[in-house]
């Protein structure tokens, strides 16, 4: 696909898609409540109508009508052993999360994605769901998908410390802890986003949170609700960083979830220096209309606590670093390397192609700035994140054209992302 160069500023306002933790998670705990759960705003791109189609499959009824998902819930007792295969498709949290939830049941299921999915490692979630006495086994007896689960109808609470930071995989122990005889206790190596525990209290769960510590007792059930998804912050920040790096642009983006576990993006772009600002703040659904400018950024330093709250905007946040004046340093990602592709070298691989003085490290990358691009043939490898930054970079090409294989990966979590793209360059 021939992309989008040469923009002469963006200007405008949109809202972008739903979030994708938020939009999973809802029908996940809209089918494990007793009642009817209503969902509006809910993403439709492929990673959730993967979730929703699993739900399906394990016996929940789900319609949705084009604007409402109603979801008729069974709780956790009353999923059904599906007739064939899982599909998670290219899923990482559906089948990272699922796992968790298929763990406590009676019956024996299997979850296969595709070829991208299926080299993805599910030991960090498998090693503590066995321990709680569940049997989960990869391809080959291993830790890849196709994953068989061998569900455990009383599961055993669990004291557990966290080896990595990864809201999956913390989400994945809650969801088994739920269905547990007792306190299950987990230690996160470093805070990760917490909309799973956000949405435990939202159906009328419990949930004790104290600095790094959880403790969840159960069995717990779940009651019906009435759920409105904010748009996507890791959606947001292609359309941050375009308004900010492309001359002439003032962007503005409406109802953005600002939940302080999602919100390390916004607090890169003030220490780069970028004009952003935020106004109608909505605190009980945690969404904020936010508005940036073409500014001069400066490099950063960016590590530690804040990876987990940034971690898959580090790509476009990668692009950022192209454009402003000094060395940036991105260090303790190493979980990029186990996303849709190796986002480390894929990101130092692609814009290298268009110029960037960009090198790959074992945890991160090193970016000095700040450099013109050009022209080029790039690729996605298949991954959304990487698709979506190819294009805001691409805009910054004055001078031949960039062409992107594998375009169509945006879909999976921005199916507009394109047509945003033209309307907010006037249309061209």
């Amino acid at each position: 696909m021939k992309l989008l160069t040469n923009a002469a500023g963006l200007v405008g306002e949109i809202e972008v898609p739903a979030d994708k933790s938020i939009s999973h998670r809802s029908i996940m705990f809209g089918a494990l409540a007793k009642g009817k759960t209503t969902i509006k705003n809910f993403l439709r791109g492929e990673d959730c109508l993967t979730t929703l189609k699993a739900f399906q499959d394990l016996g929940v009824t789900i319609e949705d009508d084009g604007e409402t998902i109603t979801v008729e819930g069974v709780g956790f007792a009353g999923l059904k052993k599906p007739a064939d295969i899982l599909e998670m498709g290219n899923s990482g949290t559906t089948t990272r999360l699922i796992m968790g939830i298929l763990a406590g049941t009676d019956f024996t299921s299997v979850l296969s994605g595709d070829a991208s999915l299926n080299k993805r490692p599910m030991a960090r979630v498998m090693d503590p769901l066995n321990q709680m006495g569940a049997d989960l086994t990869g391809a080959a007896g291993g830790e890849l998908p196709p994953i068989t689960i061998v569900g455990q109808k009383k599961l055993q609470p669990i004291d557990y410390l966290m080896p990595v930071a990864s809201a999956q995989v913390k989400s994945a122990i809650i969801f088994a802890a739920l269905q547990a005889q007792g306190t299950s206790t987990i230690v996160e190596k470093v805070a990760s986003r917490n909309h799973t525990e956000e949405m435990i209290r939202q159906f009328g769960g419990t949930i004790e949170v104290t600095g790094r510590e959880i403790k969840i007792t159960g069995p717990q059930t779940f009651s019906a609700q009435s759920v409105i998804v904010p748009g996507d912050i890791s959606s947001a920040a292609f359309f941050l960083a375009a308004g900010l790096i492309v001359p002439n642009s003032e962007v503005t983006l409406t109802n953005v979830g600002i939940n302080p576990t999602r919100t390390g993006i916004l607090e890169v772009i003030q220490a780069m220096g970028g004009s952003l600002t935020e106004s109608a703040i909505d605190e009980k659904n945690q969404s904020a209309t936010l508005t940036v400018k073409t500014s001069s950024l400066k490099a950063t330093e960016i590590g530690g606590a804040i990876i987990p709250r940034l971690i898959d905007e580090l790509p476009i946040i990668a692009l950022l670093a192209t454009q402003a004046t000094g060395k940036t340093v991105i260090k303790d990602a190493e979980e990029l390397k186990v996303k849709e592709t190796n986002r480390i070298d894929a990101v130092a691989t692609e814009l290298k192609k268009m110029g960037a003085d960009i090198t790959a490290t074992a945890d991160g990358l090193i970016i000095n700035g700040p450099t013109p691009l050009h022209g080029a043939a790039v690729t996605s490898y298949g991954d959304h994140r990487i698709g979506m930054m190819l294009q805001i970079a691409a805009l910054l090409v004055k001078n031949g054209t960039v062409e992107l294989e594998q375009a169509e990966a945006v879909a999976v979590s921005y199916p507009q992302f394109f047509e945003d793209v033209t309307s907010l360059n006037g249309g061209r």
